[in-house]
This record gives structure tokens, sequence and C-alpha cells, in this order.
């Protein structure tokens, strides 16, 4: 009996040492660029917006060595929004965007150099920021349900490291901040480049 007890611990051992080293994850800290993109509407309404820079932190779960799962938060400072009714009514929106985004992953591997593919869904949060580049206008924090797409490379530095580049898009509705003179009936794609370091473990 004890033989048998001890077999199946050696089974147990050596099945989770083999899932462990197969498992692989990692997380990672980006820059980021958020570039939405100018919008007119055939509701008179029209979008500008100046650039913005922020943060990104993501953690992926490998499933395989080429496949994976990927959560994401990223964050704005501030970027203005600019909305135009019939040319003449101007509206400044202070705004601090914020992205919760899940996607699937897939990996090519080609020794140190790893292009990738991903698409997931996304919440787009837009928060207005009150401040003296705000319109006196009763703006509202407004979420948004999307998707996010992209494509990059990562470098691997070392076993443990990783510089990765990419270029992401994020697909939701322009926002309104549930103003009804803001709206555009449209849908953004906003750019959103990224680079940063990945630690794996």
């Amino acid at each position: 009996m004890k033989k048998i007890a001890f077999f199946v611990f050696l089974l147990l051992v050596c099945a989770s040492a083999g899932w462990a080293q197969e498992s692989r994850q990692d997380v990672s800290l980006s820059g980021t660029g958020l570039v939405e993109p100018f919008s007119a509407s055939q509701t008179d309404v029209q979008v500008n917006s100046n650039t913005a820079y922020g943060a990104l932190v993501s953690y992926r779960f490998m499933l395989t060595p080429s496949s994976a799962l990927e959560a994401n938060y990223g964050i704005t400072y501030q970027n203005k929004i600019l909305f135009s009714i019939s040319n003449t009514n101007h509206y400044l929106v202070t705004t601090r965007t914020q992205e919760a985004s899940a996607a699937y992953v897939r990996t090519f591997n080609f020794r140190k150099l790893n292009p990738f593919l991903e698409a997931g869904p996304a919440a787009i949060v837009f928060l207005p920021i009150r401040n003296s580049g705000t319109t006196s206008l009763d703006v509202k924090q407004q979420t948004e349900i999307g998707g996010m797409y992209g494509g990059g490379i990562a470098y691997e530095i070392s076993p443990s490291f990783d510089i990765r580049a990419e270029f992401r898009g994020l697909v939701t509705k322009v926002p309104t901040f549930s103003y009804d003179a803001l709206k555009t009936n449209k849908w953004y794609n906003i750019y959103n480049p990224a680079i940063g370091v990945a630690y794996h473990f």
C-alpha cells in the first residue's frame, strides 16, 4: 500500500512539474499613445481630438507555445476632444480615457523575434475632467463596449524579458458624455501604439 501511495505521489509531482514547465505567463508595462481620428456625422457634429499619452499594463497566460489569453488595463493622462456643431458652436471636453480589455493572442515564433496578432472585447471609459480646459457643459462619464485588435513584435533580450512593440486599435462609439447635443451616431477606430517591456515567469 505504501509503495502504491509513493508511486501515485511521484506521478503527481512529475505531472505538476511538467505542467509548470509548459505553462508560461508574462506581465508587461508599456507607454502608449491614443490617437482619436476626425469624425464627421449626419447630425452636423464634427469631432476633433489631440493625441493623449498614457500607460498600458497587460497579463498573458500561454495556453500553448503559440497561443495565449491576455487581459489589459490602459489609462491616459488627458486629451482634449473638440465638438463643433454646424461649424458655429464649439465645445471642448478634457478627457481621461481608460481601457479594460481581453484578447486571444496568436504568436509566431522565430527564435528571439516573435510577431503576434491579437483581438478581443473591450470596455472604454471616457471620463471628463472638470478643469479650465473643459467648456462649461453638464458632461458625464461614459462607458462604451467595443473591441480591441492589433499586432506587434516581441524581441527576447533574455529568457525572462522581452521588448514589445505593437500597434493596437480600439473600436467604440464616439462619446457624447451623456450630452445629447454632442451626438454623432458614429464609431471611432482609435489608434493606440504601444512600446514596453514584458517579464516572463
